[in-house]
């Protein structure tokens, strides 16, 4: 079969089942049903009421307004059947009448109380990187409507936040992993174009490229351990083992033993039993980096305190240090990534994701972080989380 030349594809028209429609029918149905119903019951009531002739004598007549002269049963038949013809008619135009004023109302009604929805729909196809700060602003009635309209402009507030926090990631990470990578060629460059250049200039040379590639490996395999502790987050952990935070916190100070002893700080722990139920690498990665901070972010001759424990309920990690004093208003701001004492990007040691995934871990295994800036400089982070005599089945290995 030959195909018709110069014709565009077919397209079948069809009524869109819309909220609006089908509100409008179901008024509709609705109000032409009890109508009728309604228009039902007074037919009955009328065939019902006329009848007179039932308490007459049998063969009674009745003598018309015209002087002739009609059997009672039948005089009473023709009443009925005028009467109910009458109720009919005008019943039925009557329903007919408010039912399409009904409709119309109910269309018309519909269509308004909806009008916040065709906002949203629209408002949500505009939506883009620079049309994120768009919102609905509904000022109608308190009902239904306006609480979606709300939920919604909340919903984009919320996006709006995590789209600029993840703008600022990139920007940072970008700037993070640029510096390492200029280091490296800067050095290679200035020591190739030395003609002179001896072997101890090129040791120096390899010596700042490894330091600046160790720099930018460690940026790396931190921004992969935050990716993989937020991508567990409210989620089912890929590894389920009963650990124990006492055991993590040790290994961890044992790590920096060598820098707690340069710089002389003074170390009192008080660790007990801290059960809980995670993934082995993700919770010893967080006593590493609350135990790290510490001691990078100390001074000379500082304290550190750290404390474990349990009450069957919870577990908790407490690391509290000395250091340079932290305002309490950019305490919060710590837990963001790249932030380091409140400051971002400032050249200090560390890649400022320490307690980012911190606090990732932390959300990945049903529990809160909190940090108090302490008096004279310093910082306490306490972490809280479900111990393993109440958290859910233990189960080995990898999903």
């Amino acid at each position: 079969m030959t195909p018709a030349l110069g014709l565009g594809p077919v397209t079948r028209l069809r009524l869109r089942p819309t909220l609006r429609l089908r509100l409008t029918l179901l008024n509709g149905v609705l109000l032409i049903g009890a109508g009728a119903i309604l228009l039902l019951l007074a037919w009955l009531l009328v065939r019902d009421a006329l009848r007179p002739t039932a308490e007459l004598l049998p063969g009674t007549t009745v003598v018309l307004a015209d002087g002739s002269t009609l059997e009672a049963g039948a005089w009473q038949r023709q009443l009925v059947s005028a009467a109910s013809g009458e109720l009919l008619a005008k019943g039925l135009a009557a329903l007919l009448a408010v039912g399409a004023v009904g409709v119309v109302g109910a269309y018309a009604v519909a269509g308004r109380a909806l009008r916040p929805l065709h906002q949203v729909t629209a408002t949500a196809r505009r939506l883009g990187e620079t049309t994120l700060h768009q919102r609905i602003g509904y000022s109608g009635a308190d009902d239904e409507v306006a609480e979606l309209a709300d939920t919604f402009d909340a919903m984009l507030d919320r996006i709006g936040a995590a789209f600029e926090s993840q703008k600022r990631f990139v920007a940072n990470a970008s700037h993070e992993l640029r510096t390492p990578l200029a280091v490296m060629r800067t050095e290679i460059d200035v020591t190739l174009s030395d003609d002179d250049a001896d072997a101890a200039e090129y040791r120096r040379m390899a010596t700042v490229v490894r330091d600046a590639s160790e720099r930018a490996n460690g940026l790396v395999d931190a921004l992969l351990v935050l990716a993989r502790s937020e991508a567990q987050t409210g989620r089912r952990l890929a590894r389920r083992t009963e650990c124990d935070l006492a055991a993590g916190t040790l290994n961890a100070l044992s790590a920096v033993r060598r820098e707690v002893e340069r710089i002389k700080l003074d170390v009192r722990t008080s660790l007990q039993p801290a059960p809980v139920v995670g993934d082995p690498g993700l919770l010893d990665r967080l006593a590493g980096n609350l135990i790290e901070n510490a001691v990078r972010y100390n001074h000379l001759h500082g304290r550190l305190w750290v404390r474990t424990g349990s009450d069957g309920q919870r577990s908790w990690l407490v690391v509290g240090n000395t250091g340079f004093e932290v305002d309490p208003a950019d305490v919060p701001g710590l837990f963001e990534p790249f932030r380091r004492g409140g400051r971002e990007r400032t050249g200090a040691r560390g890649s400022g994701l320490g307690l980012s995934i911190v606090r990732a871990v932390c959300d990945a295994h049903g529990g809160t972080v909190a940090a108090v800036a302490q008096p004279g400089g310093g910082l306490e982070v306490t972490v809280n989380l479900p111990a393993a005599d109440s958290a859910p089945t233990v189960e080995q290995g990898t999903r």
